[in-house]
This record gives C-alpha cells, sequence and structure tokens, in this order.
C-alpha cells in the first residue's frame, strides 16, 4: 500500500509540474463533483498518453460513478486500443472485459453498454459466459428494448453449434415474438427436427390470426406441412394425425386436391403401407372433379403400381432359383407378379371409364357424356353395365338443366334394346319417356316419332299409327288450360309486358299438352295416313293440321299432291288458296310457283279470267328478287291463251318491277318478243325506253344494240344519232370499246360531218398549227349548235316508229331548216379543215388509222394526246348507194305498206331525214 500510494504521489506530483494541469487541477479540488470540469480535463489531455487519460477517467468516476457520458468515452478508447490490434486471449480484452462489467454495475439499464460487453464475449467466444450475459441483460432491460438484445442473441444461439441450446435460445424468443414461427420452422427444418418443425408449422396453419412476414400464405402454409408430413412420416407422425391434416386441407383447398391426395398416397408409400396408399389413389380417382386433377393422380398411381411390379420382378430375379421344381401351380413362396400386373394393366383399361366418371362429376346433366359412357361400356361387350348406365342417365339428367337433347338418351336406351331383339323393353322406355317432362316440344316429338320409325321398322304399321294418332290427339288437360290461357292473355292485354308474361305462361305448360302442335309428328303422321289410312282419313287429317296452324307449305303441298293423285282438283286448288294466304314470301313461293303451274297446265285458255286473278294476286306482294320468273309465266299465259298486247303490257311492268341487276335482261327478253310478235321496227319504243330507264352501263350496251339495229336496217342517221345519245354515257377514257365502234360505223359510212365524232372523242389536244386554228375554232363553235340539234332529232326519230316524228303545226319544218342550215355550216368548216390538214407535210392514211387509233388509245391512257389528220386521197364526196330494207323486217305487224310506200316515194330506202322532209311536205 505505501509503494502504491508512493506511486501516485509521484504521478500526482508529475501532472504538478505542469502549470496548466496545476489550474485543471485545483479546479477539480474545488468541484470535484463538476461532470464539465472533468470534461475540460480530458480534453486538455487529448495529445496525452493513454495511461494518463485512464488514470483522470478512473478519478473522475470515482466521484461521478453515474455518468453515461464518462463511462461511454472511458470505454470507446478503451476498445479502441483492442480492435483489431490485439488477439482475444490479450490481457487487454480482459481489462475491458472488467471495465464493461464495472460500468454495468453502475449502468444496467443502458442497451448500449450491454451490446458491448455482449460484442466483447462473442469475440472472445466465452459460450456459457455469453449466455449468461445475454440471460442477464434481458433480466435488466425492459421489455422495450428486448429486441435489441435478441438481435444478437439469436444468430450467436444459431451460430454456436449446440442443437438444445439453439432450440432453447429460439422457444424463449417465441415467446417474445410469436410472429417468428415461420423463422422457427426454418431453423428447424434445417437443423433436420422435422418433428418440432412440423408442429410449429401446423400451429401457424391452424392460427386464423397468423401473417407470415416473409409474405406466405396460408395456402402456401398448407401445401408446406403436407409435403412435410407425406416426406417425413416417421417423425412426424408421432405427434400429428398427417391424415387429418391432408384431408382438412382438401376440403379447404380445392384446386389443390390432385397434389394433395397424391401427398396423402406418399404419405402410406413411404411408411410401406401400400394397400393403404391403394385405396387413396381409388378414393381420389372417384373424388376429383377436373382433368388436370385427374391426371395427375392417375400418372403417380400408375407410375406407384408399375414401380411395385419392378421392384418385385428385380427382388425375384436376384433371388436363387430352386433345386427341386414341382408341378404345383401354386406358389408356396406366394409370388404376386401376376397379381401386380394385372392391377396395372386393370387400371390401364379403366381409365377412359374413370375419366368419362370425372367429366359427369363436373356436369350431370351433360347428355353427350352419357351418350360417350354408353358407348364405353357396349365396346366392352358388357350389356349389364350398359344397361345401369343408360338407367343412371335417365335417373340424373334434369330435364331442365339437360346440356344436349335429353330425349337422345331414351331414344338411344330404346334402339340399343331392339338392336338385341327385346321390342317390349324398347316400348317400355320409350312409354316412359313420353312422361318426361322434356325443355321443349321437339323432344316429346322426337321420342314419338323414334317410338313410330321403332315400329315400321318390325313391320307394326297398325302400331305405328296408333302411336302417332296418341301423339297428335289434344289432351282434355290441355283443352282446359287453352282455355285458361285464353282467357289471362285477355286479361293480361297487349304490350310488351302482357307479351312477356304470355310467353311465360306458355312456356310454363308441360310439353304433354303442346305436342299436338308440333310439325314434325303432323309430318309423321300424315305420311303415315296416306301409306295407311283412307281417302276420307287422310283428308280429315289433312284438314285438322291446317286448322290446329302448324302446317308448313310442305305439307300443304303434299295436301295438294295427295288431292290431285285422287282427282280432287278443285279441293287442290283450295288447299294452295288456303296455303298462300297463310303463308308469306319467300316461303310462299313454291306454293305459288306449283299452283299457278298447276292451274294453267289444267285448264289454259278456258279459265283465262281466273288464271289472270291469280297471276295479279300473286304479282302484287312478289318481292323484286323473285318477280322476274312470275312475270314471264303470266306472259306466256297471254302469248298462248290471251292478247299480245297484253303480254306486251306485262312485260313492260316487269322491266318496272324486276331488280336494277335484272332489268337489262329483261329488256332483252321484252325486246326479242316485241320483234317477234310485231316486227323489228317497233322494238325502237323498247330500246328508247330501256335507255331511259337502266343505268349508264346498260343504257350504253343498249345504245350498241339499238344503233346496230338501225344500221342493219340502213338508218345510217338513226344510227349515228343513237351512237351520239350513247356518247352521253360512255367515257372515252374508261369505255374505248364504245368509241371503236362509234368509229368504225363512221369509217364504214362516211359522212361529211364524220369529224364531229373525232371531235367529242379526243375533246381538245396538243397545240395544232395556225393554218388549223381557225378552222377547229369555229368546228367547235359551230359543233355545239349541231349536237343540240342532233339530240332532238335522234330523240324525234326513236319516237318516231316507222312513219318518223308526228307533230303539229309549222314548228317541225323550221327546225328541219335550221338542221339543213346548221349541216350545211359544218360541212363548209369540215371543208375548210380537211384542206388546211391537205397542206401538212405529214399525211396519214385511212388504213392506218385503226393502228394509230390503238396508238393514240395507249398514248391517250398514259397522259398524252394525239391530233388525228385525215387525208381523203382524190375525190372528197363519197357515194354511199341505199340498201332496200328487207321484207322480213316487217312481219307480223302489217307493216308492208309502209315499207312499200316509202320504196315507192323513193325508188328505194329513204333515211330518216329524208322521210321527215317529204312527211312535212304532204302535211
Amino acid at each position: 500500500m505505501a509503494n502504491d500510494r508512493g506511486v501516485v504521489s509521484d504521478e500526482i506530483r508529475a501532472l504538478l509540474e505542469d502549470e496548466q494541469d496545476a489550474e485543471f487541477e485545483e479546479e477539480i479540488a474545488r468541484n470535484p463533483f463538476s461532470l464539465k470540469s472533468w470534461l475540460r480535463y480530458l480534453n486538455a489531455k487529448t495529445q496525452a498518453k493513454p495511461v494518463k487519460r485512464y488514470l483522470i477517467y478512473e478519478r473522475a468516476l470515482k466521484f461521478l460513478p453515474g455518468s453515461y457520458k464518462l463511462w461511454w468515452a472511458y470505454l470507446q478508447e478503451r476498445k479502441e486500443q483492442v480492435d483489431g490490434r490485439v488477439p482475444v486471449n490479450h490481457p487487454r480484452y480482459q481489462i475491458l472485459l472488467n471495465t464493461l462489467e464495472r460500468a454495468l454495475v453502475h449502468l444496467s439499464r443502458m442497451p448500449r453498454v450491454w451490446l458491448d460487453y455482449l460484442d466483447t464475449l462473442v469475440d472472445m467466444k466465452k459460450a456459457t459466459k455469453t449466455r449468461r450475459a445475454f440471460d442477464a441483460a434481458l433480466q435488466s432491460l425492459p421489455i422495450t428494448q428486448h429486441e435489441r438484445i435478441w438481435s444478437l442473441y439469436l444468430p450467436w444461439a444459431q451460430n454456436l453449434g449446440v442443437k438444445e441450446t439453439a432450440i432453447r435460445v429460439f422457444r424463449r424468443y417465441l415467446k417474445y415474438d410469436p410472429s417468428q414461427r415461420e423463422s422457427y420452422v426454418d431453423f428447424m427444418e434445417k437443423l433436420g427436427e422435422m418433428e418440432e418443425a412440423a408442429v410449429h408449422l401446423a400451429i401457424c396453419v391452424n392460427d386464423d390470426a397468423f401473417f407470415s412476414p416473409k409474405g406466405s400464405s396460408k395456402h402456401a402454409l398448407w401445401m408446406r406441412l403436407c409435403d412435410m408430413c407425406a416426406r417425413h412420416p416417421t417423425a412426424i407422425s408421432r405427434r400429428l394425425k398427417v391424415d387429418a391434416i391432408i384431408r382438412s386441407g382438401l376440403a379447404r383447398f380445392t384446386d389443390e386436391t390432385g397434389k394433395l391426395w397424391c401427398k396423402l398416397a406418399d404419405y402410406y408409400i413411404r411408411q410401406g403401407q401400400f394397400e393403404r396408399a391403394r385405396d387413396v389413389y381409388e378414393e381420389a380417382l372417384s373424388t376429383v372433379l377436373t382433368v388436370r386433377d385427374f391426371t395427375m393422380v392417375f400418372d403417380a398411381y400408375s407410375q406407384c403400381e408399375e414401380s411395385l411390379l419392378t421392384a418385385r420382378v428385380a427382388m425375384l430375379a436376384e433371388e436363387e432359383e430352386p433345386e427341386d421344381e414341382t408341378d404345383d401351380d401354386l406358389d408356396v413362396e406366394g409370388d404376386d407378379t401376376d397379381l401386380r400386373l394385372a392391377r396395372l394393366e386393370d387400371l390401364m383399361e379403366r381409365r377412359p371409364i374413370l375419366l368419362s366418371s370425372v367429366l359427369l362429376r363436373q356436369n350431370p346433366h351433360n347428355v353427350h357424356e352419357w351418350h360417350k359412357r354408353a358407348k364405353l361400356f357396349q365396346a366392352q361387350n358388357d350389356p349389364h353395365k350398359v344397361i345401369v348406365c343408360f338407367t343412371e342417365a335417365v335417373k340424373t339428367v334434369d330435364p331442365k338443366k339437360a346440356f344436349g337433347k335429353l330425349y337422345s338418351l331414351w331414344t338411344a336406351f330404346a334402339k340399343y334394346y331392339e338392336e338385341h331383339d327385346d321390342i317390349d323393353n324398347a316400348r317400355v322406355v320409350l312409354n316412359k319417356a313420353t312422361l318426361v317432362n322434356f325443355k321443349g316440344v321437339e323432344e316429346l316429338a322426337g321420342v314419338y316419332c323414334t317410338w313410330a320409325e321403332m315400329e315400321i321398322r318390325h313391320e307394326n304399321f297398325e302400331e305405328a299409327l296408333q302411336v302417332m294418332q296418341h301423339a297428335v290427339t289434344e289432351p282434355s288437360q290441355a283443352i282446359q288450360r287453352r282455355r285458361q290461357t285464353e282467357a289471362q292473355g285477355r286479361a293480361l292485354g297487349g304490350g310488351k309486358k302482357g307479351g312477356e308474361e304470355r310467353a311465360e305462361m306458355i312456356a310454363s305448360i308441360p310439353v304433354q299438352e303442346r305436342v299436338h302442335k308440333s310439325t314434325r309428328v303432323w309430318s309423321l303422321f300424315l305420311d303415315l295416313e296416306e301409306s295407311l289410312g283412307t281417302v276420307a282419313t287422310t283428308k280429315a287429317a289433312y284438314e285438322r293440321c291446317l286448322e290446329l296452324k302448324v302446317a308448313t307449305p310442305q305439307i300443304i303441298l303434299n295436301f295438294a299432291s295427295f288431292l290431285e293423285e285422287n282427282a280432287y282438283h278443285e279441293e287442290a286448288f283450295r288447299a294452295y288458296e288456303k296455303g298462300v294466304s297463310v303463308f308469306g314470301w319467300p316461303h310462299v313461293k313454291p306454293l305459288w310457283s306449283l299452283y299457278l303451274q298447276k292451274f294453267v297446265a289444267r285448264y289454259g285458255g278456258s279459265k283465262l279470267e281466273r288464271a289472270r286473278d291469280l297471276f295479279e294476286q300473286c304479282l302484287e306482294k312478289v318481292p323484286a328478287d323473285e318477280a322476274a320468273d312470275f312475270y314471264i309465266r303470266y306472259a306466256k299465259l297471254e302469248e298462248e291463251h290471251g292478247l299480245a298486247r297484253h303480254a306486251m303490257a306485262i312485260y313492260d311492268r316487269g322491266t318496272q318491277a324486276v331488280p336494277e341487276d335484272k332489268r337489262y335482261d329483261f329488256f332483252l327478253l321484252y325486246i326479242k318478243k316485241v320483234e317477234a310478235l310485231y316486227g323489228v321496227t317497233r322494238t325502237r319504243e323498247v330500246y328508247q325506253k330501256a335507255i331511259e330507264v337502266l343505268p349508264d352501263e346498260g343504257a350504253k350496251n343498249m345504245c350498241i344494240q339499238f344503233a346496230e339495229l338501225e344500221r342493219k336496217l340502213g338508218e345510217i342517221d338513226r344510227a349515228r344519232a343513237v351512237y351520239t345519245h350513247g356518247a352521253n354515257f360512255a367515257d372515252p377514257r374508261r369505255d374505248p370499246g364504245f368509241w371503236k365502234k362509234w368509229q368504225d360505223f363512221e369509217v364504214n359510212y362516211m359522212a361529211d360531218d364524220a369529224m364531229a365524232m373525232v371531235q367529242a372523242k379526243e375533246g381538245g389536244g396538243e397545240e395544232k398549227d395556225e393554218a388549223t386554228a381557225d378552222a377547229e375554232t369555229l368546228a367547235r363553235e359551230v359543233a355545239k349548235a349541231e349536237e343540240k340539234a342532233k339530240r332532238a332529232q335522234a330523240a324525234r326519230v326513236m319516237a318516231g316508229g316507222a312513219g318518223g316524228v308526228k307533230r303539229k303545226g309549222g314548228s317541225e319544218r323550221e327546225e328541219l331548216e335550221a338542221v339543213e342550215r346548221q349541216a350545211k355550216r359544218l360541212q363548209a368548216v369540215t371543208a375548210a379543215a380537211v384542206a388546211a390538214l391537205e397542206r401538212n407535210e405529214e399525211e396519214i392514211d385511212i388504213d392506218d388509222m385503226e393502228e394509230e387509233g390503238e396508238e393514240g388509245d395507249r398514248r391517250q391512257e398514259g397522259g398524252e394526246e394525239k391530233e388525228i389528220h385525215i387525208h381523203i386521197e382524190g375525190d372528197t364526196e363519197m357515194q354511199v348507194k341505199a340498201k332496200p330494207v328487207p321484207a322480213a323486217v316487217f312481219a307480223r305487224a302489217g307493216l308492208e305498206e309502209n315499207a312499200k310506200d316509202g320504196e315507192e316515194g323513193n325508188g328505194g330506202s329513204m333515211g330518216a331525214l329524208e322521210r321527215l322532209k317529204k312527211a312535212g311536205g304532204q302535211r
């Protein structure tokens, strides 16, 4: 002690040697409990040796043992001397540890000091002391600060390497924070403690308030638990009921039933309970609801059976063969290889049936799937299973929920009995089918028709007729209900709401009370009556069918045909009348067509007025698309038995009634008929009307035919006027064919005004030379007036017929004179143009016009225009010889006298202009 005091005194004496230290010492001596004085003193000794600073800290802490600031600064300087500088077994570590322990005596509530203390113990690898220090820290600190301790405690316990210590520490931590139970499960699974992991995972799954910090869902936890139970059945089965756990998962997660069933079977397989696993697979195949789950379970099942068979074969192969061979077929050692093989084959054969069961569990009202199932049993040649299948089907399927036609199951059931020559049972099945309240009337009608057809196939014609008579007979309940329905319908009134309620009321009536109005039933019944009944019963059946308003156009046609075969022609016509009054277009078309055909064929022209009335009734409501045929037949009737003018009037009406796309062809037919009845000249009126009515394309083609007709008749002026009028419908750029025909016409019948056509087609072009500029300008001015006059002349020519245009007064003569004056002016202009063209160096022959015309057309399509220069060699006047009009032109129309008068007056055929002049002179 004396020596220690001497040392201290020496140190104090050394400190006092410094004047600044003396000042701090005096201040501390006056007030040793001032923290600021000690801190100023320590700041002043920053550059001093650590030993001197440690001495000051120790003196300060002697007076201020509860100062956290002093302790924290002191501990930090102590840690700096050991961190990374000395090994953990150095004495400095022990000094640091002692200092921390002294600090904890005064600062036991400070978590930061505890953490430094625990870090130091962890670094020194003192397990027991560290564990006790962690426990002391948890005991000393408030619970709000425990999280900071556990963040070090858990990793240390997990990395310690002592399983029991880690498990106990983690269990204590779960009491503090149960939400980390999933982490505990992970840790236990890592340690191989599957039983402990499964128990705590089951706690997580059963706790509805549990929320996974890792974001795992209840489904994921369930699947993890089931997988854990299946993989480690021996360890887990001691504390958990694995079967109950997995089956509860099957009830909760229906979308994973396939996986859960496979895990449950795997659980028993790993325990060696193969028969129990087989039962699980069979139960799964009979309960799964989706094809995906079925495929998963079936594949696992077949793989299990195959693995067992393979293992058994390998086991037998390894065993030694017995030395003594016996003839006994029984295997005394219990060789079940054949049994296992038979099980596998049976499983593979049952796959289609099992799959069908899955689909039917999805929708037991699926009629198509029941049919497929029955066919599978039929393929196995097992009548008992087929009958059981059909019986189960008709009992299971709800008529109102059936997907497909339910009656097809009944009829297929009856047909199966029929194929096996059991007609009585087939009748029983069909009779029961007629009592089923099907969704629609057509299904019950199908049952009756199938029943009747079966009787016909077995030549039981009377029974077939009785079945159909029963079907078409209105039940007494239906009569009463119909009266009630009519009364309620009158009470409901009209309107949308009343119509909907009435429709619902009708739909609620059983199909047995509505089948007597089925068209399908009546069609078969009428066919049987015609074949097996008398004329009277058949007529009564047809009349009843019409009375119930269930007849179709085909039934009407059959009724009329039946009456005609039995020579009841007028009654057949009355049947047609009823049909056309009931049905509308287009359903009534075959009725009208056959009615008119039969009537005309029977009476011809003897009842012409009645036939006309029928045609008029038909044409009154016939749609435009169907009108052409009936107008042609009507006109043919008039041609054969009536008047020609009536036929022409019908054709004329038809040109307005038919649709636009058929109007052109109808006009061609009209023209042919006029030509046959009145001669060619009377077709001019039809041509004129066709040109007025038809669209541009049809009018253009009609103008071409009209002009060709006039050309054949020698009426060149008329033909040119028609071409001029048709030019309004033909664009030279888009329709060069029309202009080529007109050009060919003008080349063959060249006139003085032929250049008008060329100018109309060209419409302009490249710049001309100065020699022809004036002539062309004057020609265009005259052409406008001449075109107007030609159009008026063409209209009069087309309307005038054989005698020309007939007008009153002197206006006609004035118009003719005006046309002649314009023609003379055009001739003068054309002559001037020809003279100017002759002076050009380049000359074009008429023979080359066609080739250059084609080249000009090509250039015109390419955006170029070509001026055509025509050089006429020799005399400019062409001698055109008039040809006489053939006498056949005026066939049957009585126009021969007109033709003769024309020939006598002019010594030959005259053009339109000459005839007009002559007519004007006579007036």
